[in-house]
């Protein structure tokens, strides 16, 4: 039996899809998908094209099943073609099953399991297998003596879903990491399995090569404007609509293109939030706004000989500071979020430098003594996707604007839960309900009733 939003898209397809304009290019077929422009039409488009954006368009291919005889119709749009300023290129690659909301440990575990079998899933025939570089060091939550109890009920219940994290003594912490300075440290919890890192970039472009060589066509190009079923209807206005138009306008060009098509997917990223602010969609059936900004975050790089060894793990301190190893040899990477009072302008991505200095070194030097004598060697700047609501991610179907699915909101967890969130929005998609994970915590309803979900272990 079809599933509604599968339904939905054979029925736009057969009926409300406006006629493509008369000798217009329609789908162009795989093998010809380094056209700069985009089709006159598509099944599916995906506005964004950072990891979670390419996680959906593989998923929605690996599901589509026997309903598309000739295959779904997937564009992808990314606005900045050489990642340059992408999210998923610009995070520190960590995986983590500690954290205190359910769904976030399981997408983490499917997640995990994933990457293990990862040539299984993205393996592209007569290429070279897809080396992730994955560093299982763990991650190491540090808790003072007023957060120690918190720690360890998450701990607990970390567990309880199947996660391997045990907790350490001060004196345990001790022996294990002799580098670290305990004091004020009441207990730490430590991740024993399918926690650490991997690059980033390597597991975008694995995804992204998969799903094309499955037939999904992208483009260069950014969503500024929608048409919807709004349009061509007269007062009243309507308690719903549907997208129709997606207007893709061309790199360095006034020029756009209009795409029609049947589910849109917003994996916009830290852009989110304005992307349901877009000229053509009615203001009444977006509310309340999509509570996602772009957060600017600094990452530092530096190198002390006498620091942590290759047992390093990925440690969170009491003050929120964070470091893992970076390579080997001596370096090392790390940052802080600072307080809300303390945001930085996210109008561009450059680097604050007395931040490290003032607020993030005095902080490790404390917890690693090594520290003291560390040479920084660089730095950037990325967004996180801040969910201002409760810093989690927002997904499924939009309440009013029935053909529009949202995958963002992540706050910083968007890279390591990007397979679990493609998988579940590709089954919202294509079966109408979730299989593999039931997310429907993370929907618009908890935005509409004003009940957020508490995570705890957000950095």
């Amino acid at each position: 039996e079809l599933g509604p939003a599968l339904e939905r898209i054979g029925q736009t397809l057969r009926d409300q899809l406006p006629a493509t304009r008369s000798g217009g290019r329609g789908w162009i077929p795989p093998g010809t998908l380094s056209d700069p422009r985009p089709p006159d039409e598509a099944d599916v488009v995906v506005v964004g094209g950072g990891v979670v954006g390419w996680s959906v368009a593989y998923w929605l291919k690996m599901l589509e099943g026997r309903w598309w005889q000739h295959g779904m119709r997937v564009l992808v749009v990314e606005r900045d073609p050489m990642y340059s300023r992408t999210s998923t290129v610009l995070s520190v690659g960590g995986i983590r099953q500690q954290f205190s909301l359910r769904e976030n440990i399981q997408m983490s575990r499917f997640s995990a399991s994933f990457l293990r079998d990862i040539n299984e899933h993205l393996g592209v025939p007569n290429e070279p297998p897809i080396d992730i570089q994955f560093q299982p060091s763990g991650y190491l939550f540090l808790a003072s003596p007023q957060s120690a109890a918190a720690l360890e009920a998450t701990v607990r219940f970390q567990r309880d879903e199947g996660a391997q994290v045990t907790l350490l003594s001060p004196t345990q912490l001790k022996e294990k990491f002799p580098w670290i300075n305990t004091e004020d440290v009441a207990v730490a919890s430590y991740g024993l399995e399918d926690e650490g890192w991997f690059d980033p970039w390597t597991l975008l472009n694995a995804f992204r090569r998969k799903a094309i060589s499955l037939g999904v066509q992208s483009c260069s190009g950014e969503v500024r404007a929608f048409v919807t079923s709004v349009n061509y209807m007269r007062p009243p206005a309507p308690s719903s609509a549907r997208i129709k138009y997606v207007h893709i306008y061309m790199p360095d060009s006034l020029e756009y293109q209009p795409v029609a098509c049947a589910i849109v997917v917003n994996a916009a990223g830290a852009w989110a939030g304005k992307l349901l602010e877009a000229d053509g969609l009615p203001r009444g059936l977006c509310q309340p706004p999509l509570p996602i900004q772009p957060r600017k975050r600094y990452v530092f790089t530096w190198h002390c000989p006498n620091g942590p060894g290759l047992s390093c793990p990925f440690l969170i301190d009491t003050s929120g500071a964070y470091f893992r190893r970076d390579g080997f040899a001596g370096n090392y990477l790390g940052g802080m979020s600072p307080t809300e009072e303390e945001e930085p302008d996210p109008g561009d991505l450059s680097v604050d430098h007395n931040y490290f200095q003032e607020q993030i070194w005095p902080r490790l030097a404390r917890r690693v003594p090594a520290f003291e004598s560390l040479r920084v060697r660089g730095s950037w700047a990325g967004y996180y996707d801040y969910n201002t609501f409760d810093q989690n991610g927002v997904l499924g179907p939009h309440p009013r604007l029935e053909n529009l699915f949202l995958a963002a909101g992540f706050s910083g967890h968007g890279l390591q839960h990007a397979p679990a969130t493609g998988r579940a929005v590709a089954e919202l998609v294509v079966k109408g309900r979730y299989e593999t994970l039931d997310l429907q915590r993370l929907g618009w309803d908890r935005l509409v009733d004003g009940k957020p979900l508490e995570e705890h272990g957000v950095v």
